[in-house]
């Protein structure tokens, strides 16, 4: 049985990709800091609920403990949890807007992939899977012909690009680890408003591919549903 831990479960893109491992045969622990809303989320799933705050090195480290309880190991990591921070010209925005993004979407990702590495590492086929934008792509963020060259959104493209790193240097440490960034794509969620023209399906599957990955799959890869994505 594939035990697997997605953060930022209780809704979302977050929540479809639980629901999609779990509809695998994957055993899921939906992460969220709410706990009323996780325990629902997951109840209606099948999955299995854990208390996770990414920007709470206390809960993170509790976490990681009740999986060790329950499972013993983990094989799959999804790190989906995060913000958008401010949509604003980059010369309004000062650096407590920068930390307060970079707290979860980067600092986050970390304190996560720390506290769960020795859990991975007793996994037969250990997986980690970034969820990043397409706005912390250099290429794609200097193409005028694409959207995200007009998106004034400093904190969240610098957080992302972070992340991009971030990645890299995580797989180049851990080579017996699957460990990759995914672009999901303009998905309606909470997180825009609704207003992203893809499906939670659509903008999940990605991420499912990559968190189904075998001991033969990619490393160190930027992907989105479509292929390989420039840096």
């Amino acid at each position: 049985m594939t035990i697997s831990l997605i953060t930022g479960a209780n809704k979302g893109l977050g929540f479809e990709t639980a629901r999609r491992l779990a509809g695998a045969g994957h055993t899921v622990y939906v992460g969220a800091r709410d706990s009323s809303r996780g325990q629902s989320a997951a109840q209606s799933i099948g999955a299995r609920f854990v208390q996770l705050d990414v920007t709470d090195q206390e809960s993170v480290d509790a976490a990681a403990r009740a999986i060790e309880q329950a499972e013993g190991h983990l094989d799959v990591l999804v790190n989906n949890a995060g913000i958008g921070g401010p949509y604003r010209p980059a010369p309004e925005i000062g650096g407590t807007e920068m930390r307060d993004v970079f707290e979860t979407n980067v600092f986050g990702v970390v304190r996560v992939t720390q506290a769960f590495i020795p859990l991975l590492e007793r996994s037969a086929n250990p997986v980690i899977v970034n969820v990043g934008s397409s706005i912390g792509s250099k290429a794609l963020v200097m193409n005028p012909d694409r959207i995200e060259s007009t998106l004034p959104v400093l904190a969240y493209g610098a957080s992302k690009a972070a992340l991009v790193m971030v990645t890299l240097q995580y797989a180049k440490a851990l080579p017996s680890f699957k460990i990759n960034i995914v672009e999901p794509g303009f998905t309606a969620t909470d997180f825009n408003a609704h207003r992203g023209p893809q499906t939670v399906e659509e903008g999940a599957e990605i991420i499912v591919r990559m968190a189904n990955l075998d001991r033969s799959g990619p490393t160190a890869t930027f992907q989105d549903r479509h292929g390989t994505l420039p840096w």
